[in-house]
């Protein structure tokens, strides 16, 4: 899979495509369905399959601009993460578009013309029936769709999937993190929830009380979930190790940015600078504040126990 980064990047070899257009946060059972289906319809059609998504998503732009400065929605994933999963999910081409002041105000039938037609060559588009696109969000399913005649291009909107009863959605995923229903996130990514990222030094007074961390930034990803877990780590060398993990700002540090921080169990290696997946399988408890470092280190002591005691019983 190659990623492309902005149109004007486009290689000569990409000539014609069977497209999709969207966030794609999380990658969950809906989207894998909809890449499923574009992907055979690539293979039928012998094109390549190419997925747009743009950085920042548009609700964290727009939102950004908005005066009263809302945060947007908390993202599943950050873009390496969603990179890894639709390269399993056979896509050819990424295309990875700046949205900023200049995309935004594209207008939809130039959007259409220059952008789909004449650069891309599309010759399938698989999008939501619901998808907005323009200045003005004036572009919709039925503008495509007409154009699609006038082009040559065949339009089909991405259905809705469910999951009893409940639709399969970026939203709804979320809403099950933050209420640390772990097992219906699952259900409704298809996986467990996992977080990728690279391991980074830190403040190392965990390695000063005896519970050494690897620590990831999380950056642009404000995590919906928050707590202590008893977590699964691969490693890059593929082995998995059991251990606890804290994610959110260490209130008894003083610390504002939201952070992971992960004790492997039984682990005695360096990591700095390496990429590893976190796998959050129980809640443990939430972040709080201690009185002091000696109350920290001894609930971490207790949390340790619990991990063991949970991955003892569902071995």
């Amino acid at each position: 899979m190659q990623l492309i980064r902005g149109m004007q990047n486009l290689p000569k070899t990409l000539t014609g495509c069977a497209l999709t257009i969207g966030n794609f946060d999380g990658v969950h059972l809906g989207h894998q369905a909809v890449l499923q289906h574009l992907r055979n319809k690539a293979n039928a059609l012998h094109l390549p399959m190419v997925v747009m998504l743009f950085e920042p998503q548009p609700r964290e732009y727009f939102m950004s601009m908005n005066a009263q400065h809302e945060q947007a929605p908390a993202r599943l994933m950050r873009l390496r993460d969603k990179l890894y999963y639709l390269k399993q999910l056979g896509v050819d081409y990424v295309i990875c578009v700046k949205f900023d002041r200049t995309f935004a105000s594209l207008k939809a039938e130039f959007f259409i013309e220059d952008w789909l037609v004449n650069k891309l060559n599309v010759k399938f588009l698989s999008i939501g029936d619901d998808f907005r696109f323009g200045a003005d969000r004036k572009g919709d399913f039925r503008l495509l769709e007409s154009a699609g005649k006038k082009f040559g291009f065949s339009v089909e909107d991405n259905r809705t999937f469910f999951l009893d009863k409940l639709r399969i959605s970026s939203t709804a995923i979320r809403q099950a993190l933050a209420q640390d229903d772990l097992v219906k996130a699952e259900e409704l990514l298809g996986r467990p929830y996992s977080i990728f990222g690279k391991v980074v030094h830190g403040q190392k007074l965990g390695r000063t009380i005896g519970f050494p961390t690897a620590n990831i930034r999380l950056q642009r990803q404000v995590n919906p979930v928050k707590g202590v877990f008893a977590v699964r780590v691969k490693c890059p060398c593929g082995s998995v190790f059991e251990g606890v993990a804290n994610i959110g700002q260490r209130p008894t540090l003083n610390g504002v940015e939201q952070r992971l921080e992960v004790y492997l169990f039984d682990f005695n290696d360096d990591l700095y600078g390496k990429t590893i997946l976190v796998t959050l399988c129980h809640k443990i408890r939430n972040e709080i504040k201690f009185s002091s470092i000696t109350a920290l280190t001894e609930q971490i002591a207790q949390d340790v126990l619990v991990a063991r005691d949970f991955f003892k019983r569902n071995d």
